[in-house]
C-alpha cells in the first residue's frame, strides 16, 4: 500500500508517517519513482506508535523500543518494559510538579480573593 492508503487505514497524517520513518519507528519499501510503499503489517505498527506517543512517550524513547516491535523476543521485551517502567516514573515526577505547582497557584488565588474580600468589605 502506499503512503495515503496507510494515512487513511491508520488516521496518521501522511506527514506523520514520514516523520516515524524519519525516527526510525517505520521503515518503508520505495519503487523505482520513489514512493513510500507499506505492508499490512505496517497499520499495526502505526498503531502501537501512535499509542506511545498518546501515552506521552517521546518518539526517541520509542526508538528505542524498535526492536521489540519489529522482532519481539523475551530479552527485547524485557528491554522494552524497562524503558516503558523509566518513562512511567518520568510521568509520575512531572505530575507530581504539576500538582505542586497547582497548589501553590490554588494559595495564590486564595491570597487575591481574601485581599479582594477585605477591600469589598472596607467599601472600596
Amino acid at each position: 500500500m502506499r503512503i495515503g492508503e496507510l494515512s487513511a487505514r491508520t488516521g496518521a497524517s501522511r506527514r506523520s508517517l514520514r516523520y516515524y520513518e524519519e525516527q526510525g519507528l517505520l521503515v518503508s519499501s520505495r519503487s523505482p519513482s520513489g514512493q513510500r510503499h507499506y505492508e499490512d503489517e505496517h497499520v499495526q505498527r502505526v498503531r502501537l506508535i501512535q499509542a506511545f506517543l498518546a501515552a506521552g512517550m517521546p518518539s526517541g524513547t520509542i526508538a528505542e523500543m524498535a526492536p521489540c516491535m519489529s522482532e519481539p523476543t523475551e530479552e527485547r521485551a524485557r528491554r522494552a518494559l524497562e524503558i516503558m517502567g523509566r518513562e512511567r516514573a518520568r510521568l509520575s515526577e512531572a505530575i507530581d510538579d504539576l500538582a505542586a505547582a497547582r497548589d501553590a497557584l490554588d494559595h495564590l488565588i486564595e491570597d487575591n480573593q481574601a485581599y479582594l474580600a477585605r477591600l469589598a468589605a472596607d467599601g472600596r
